[in-house]
């Protein structure tokens, strides 16, 4: 049976509220679970002491069990010190245009400089 730390979803409509349990991967997201570990209220202030508040012991505990958290819960622990911040990969890089792109843009930059230049010309032409 493989076990994670998972949000189950409570409150009522439009308001939700999250209890932080160990489940068997297999059961519901709001079905059995074995064990109650905390709550996250996202309502609450994101500074609050009452936004997220779990038994750390009985965290460890399940952790040192080979229990699995999701993600969210996974940032819960991070913030709380639990476990170690994951790092991700960087953000890939936007692709740059093609040489064809890149002479289309170069040539309308060239177009856009001498249509200004030559708006300076006729004004300062006119002010004379």
């Amino acid at each position: 049976m493989s076990v994670k730390i998972r949000l189950a979803r409570a409150g009522a409509k439009k308001r939700p509220f999250y209890y932080i349990v160990a489940a068997d991967s297999r059961s519901p997201r709001d079905g059995r679970f074995i064990e109650r570990l905390g709550y996250y209220n996202p309502m609450a202030e994101r500074d609050s002491a009452e936004r997220v508040v779990m038994n750390e012991e009985r965290v460890r505990a399940w952790l040192g069990t080979g229990a699995q958290p999701t993600d969210r819960v996974y940032r819960f622990l991070a913030e709380a010190g639990l476990v170690a911040k994951r790092t991700y990969a960087e953000q890939p890089k936007k692709a740059t245009p093609k040489a064809k792109a890149q002479e289309r843009l170069k040539e309308a930059e060239e177009a856009r400089k001498a249509a200004e230049k030559a708006a300076e010309d006729a004004k300062s032409e006119a002010e004379a």
